[in-house]
C-alpha cells in the first residue's frame, strides 16, 4: 500500500498544487492567452494595419504607429483604416504629414471603413489611394468654430462675469455674454483662412482644382459613389479590397499582417473614447 501512495504520490501533489492555486493558475492562463504572440507576429510582418478612429483630439498614438512603420525595413505596405468624424485641426495636419511622409518611402493606401469627414478626410489626402466603402460617408470639407452663450442662465441663477483683459480680442469666444460684430469678425477670420489652407492642401494633394471647390468642398457630405465622382477618392469596396490592394503595391509575395500590440490597442481605443468625450464638452477650432 505504501508502495502504491509513493508510485502516485507525485500525481497527487500536483493535483493538490492544482486544487490550491486554481485561481492564480487561471489568471496566469487569461495572461498568457492575451498577451501570447499569435502567428502572425511570431513570423516576420510585412505589412500593418494602422487604424484612425473617433475624434480627432490627439495624433501621437497614430503619428507614432506610421512613423515607426516608415522606419521599419521589413515593413513594406500600410493600410490606414479610417472611421472618423474628424476633430481639432493641428492634429488632423499631425497626421496628414506623417503620412505624406510615409508615401515617400512606402505604398500606402486609406480605406474609409466608415466615415472619412472633415479631418480624418484631411489626414489621408496623401495615401497613395483612398478606397472608400459603398456605404461610407466621405468629404465635410469645411471648418467650424462654436461657442456658447450662458447669458440667459446665469442672470437666472444670479451669475455675472468679471473680465480684466489687456488687448481688444482678448475676450474673443468668451460663452459669458453674446459675442461683438468685431469679435466675430475675427473668428471669421481665422475660420476662413484655415479654410482655404484646408482647401488648398486637398487640391493639391488629389490634383483637383482649387477654382472649383464649391464641388468637392464647402462641407458638403457624400457617399463613396458621389465623393468618387469629384476625385475624393479613387476605388470603392470593402476592406478585403483594400487589403489585396495595398499587397499588390507593396510587391510582398506572402502577406503577413503585423498585429496591433495589444497595450496600444487598449490605450488607442481609450484615448478615442476619452477624446469624443471631452470634445462633446469643450469648444475648439474643428474641421467639419
Amino acid at each position: 500500500m505504501d508502495g502504491i501512495k509513493q508510485f502516485f504520490s507525485p500525481f497527487f501533489a500536483t493535483m493538490k498544487f492544482i486544487q490550491n492555486h486554481f485561481k492564480a493558475m487561471l489568471f496566469v492562463l487569461i495572461l498568457f492567452l492575451v498577451f501570447s504572440p499569435s502567428e502572425a507576429e511570431l513570423e516576420s510582418a510585412n505589412l500593418v494595419q494602422v487604424k484612425l478612429e473617433g475624434v480627432i483630439m490627439d495624433a501621437s498614438m497614430v503619428v507614432k504607429q506610421l512613423e515607426e512603420a516608415r522606419t521599419n525595413d521589413k515593413i513594406k505596405g500600410v493600410l490606414l483604416v479610417v472611421n472618423s468624424p474628424g476633430g481639432a485641426v493641428p492634429p488632423s495636419i499631425e497626421i496628414m504629414q506623417a503620412v505624406k511622409r510615409l508615401k515617400e518611402e512606402k505604398p500606402v493606401i486609406a480605406y474609409a471603413a466608415g466615415t472619412i469627414a472633415s479631418g480624418s478626410y484631411y489626414a489621408s489626402i496623401y495615401a497613395d489611394e483612398i478606397y472608400a466603402n459603398p456605404g461610407s460617408m466621405v468629404g465635410s470639407i469645411g471648418v467650424i468654430m462654436q461657442g456658447m452663450n450662458y447669458t440667459d442662465l446665469a442672470q437666472k441663477i444670479g451669475i455675472s462675469a468679471q473680465t480684466v483683459k489687456a488687448g481688444k480680442f482678448k475676450e474673443v469666444g468668451t460663452a459669458s455674454r453674446k459675442w461683438k460684430d468685431f469679435e466675430k469678425a475675427e473668428l471669421e477670420k481665422v475660420v476662413n483662412d484655415t479654410y482655404d489652407m484646408f482647401v488648398h492642401d486637398v487640391a493639391l494633394a488629389r490634383k483637383l482644382d482649387p477654382a472649383n471647390r464649391s464641388a468637392f468642398a464647402d462641407a458638403h457630405i457624400f457617399t463613396a459613389s458621389q465623393a468618387k465622382e469629384v476625385g475624393l477618392i479613387d476605388k470603392i469596396g470593402v476592406g478585403f479590397d483594400a487589403e489585396n490592394a495595398i499587397v499588390e503595391l507593396s510587391g510582398v509575395d506572402k502577406p503577413v499582417w503585423q498585429q496591433e500590440d495589444k497595450v496600444d490597442a487598449f490605450m488607442r481605443q481609450l484615448s478615442g473614447e476619452t477624446a469624443s468625450y471631452l470634445g462633446a464638452y469643450f469648444t475648439n477650432l474643428t474641421l467639419k
